[in-house]
């Protein structure tokens, strides 16, 4: 029989990087999950994807037991790496802070095909389209 999901944890946290700090510690010490197996086990796991933001989501079971699952990095830190820049445009219809070329677009949707809800690689790359307009990102072909 399958255990029941009691909670479900959506964290972003840097690959490789998870301390007990102040961000993790309240979160997982509510939820009951012991923090320091966590952390090891977490930056065990990410050690690969250092410099990465890791959305991790946390399945808490009945026992306390839990299971761990990992998305591809956020489609906005994709867009700011392509473009080299820290931060988007908080002000995107009158500020631009960059332009992202076809390919790059297409790049990036490919990265992101299996956390999106798309049938293909175009749909995809719509999706990402739109989160680079609403950063102030122009896209080019």
């Amino acid at each position: 029989m399958a255990k029941k999901v009691i909670k479900v944890l959506k964290l972003q946290i840097p690959g490789g990087q998870a301390v007990p700090g102040q961000q993790l510690g309240p979160v997982l010490g509510s939820a009951g999950i012991p923090i320091g197996e966590f952390v090891k086990r977490f930056n065990e796991e990410t050690k690969d994807r250092k410099g990465e933001t890791v959305p991790t989501v946390v399945e808490i079971f009945e026992d306390k037991s839990y299971r761990l699952t990992y998305k591809t990095e956020p489609a906005s830190a994709l867009i700011l790496k392509a473009l080299g820049k820290e931060k988007g445009s908080g002000t995107n219809t009158t500020l631009k802070v960059g332009t992202l070329t076809k390919t790059q677009l297409k790049e990036i949707a490919e990265k992101k095909m299996v956390d999106l809800n798309a049938n293909d690689v175009e749909a995809a790359s719509k999706i990402i389209a739109g989160t680079a307009r609403s950063m102030g990102v122009d896209v080019k072909g």
